[in-house]
């Protein structure tokens, strides 16, 4: 017998020098989808704390985060949006996460988007 689980999909895809242009629909497209994407996020990471720790670190960091907002952080160029894009999905995440961690330590599904955020 199967469990039964919820998928999504949400694509965010492009190619870079599409979104370069800021003025194309594509780039208006993608900053909507990766805007839509980060709340996404903020919300399935409040549920930390009432639905398992490691099924909303799965589906929240593990898909959502490392397959889909990666790929549009990657491909923003660095400056101010870049910027701002971290540090909200920063902000998502639930702070008892590092409460723990030893100094220069983070969670595994984390290391991308650290690697990202150092370049």
């Amino acid at each position: 017998q199967t469990k039964n689980k919820a998928y999504f999909t949400f694509a965010l895809l492009s190619v870079s020098s599409t979104v370069e242009d800021k003025s194309s629909l594509c780039s208006k497209f993608q900053e909507r989808r990766f805007w839509s994407a980060v709340k996404l996020l903020s919300n399935v990471l409040l549920w930390d704390g009432i639905v398992q720790e490691d099924t909303i670190r799965d589906l929240g960091l593990s898909k959502l985060l490392n397959r889909y907002l990666l790929l549009n952080l990657l491909n923003t160029p660095p400056g101010p949006d870049s910027i701002e894009k971290c540090d909200k999905v920063v902000a998502s995440f639930p702070e008892r996460w590092f409460q723990d961690l030893k100094s220069g330590s983070t969670l595994p599904e984390l290391l991308n988007f650290c690697q990202h955020m150092l370049r």
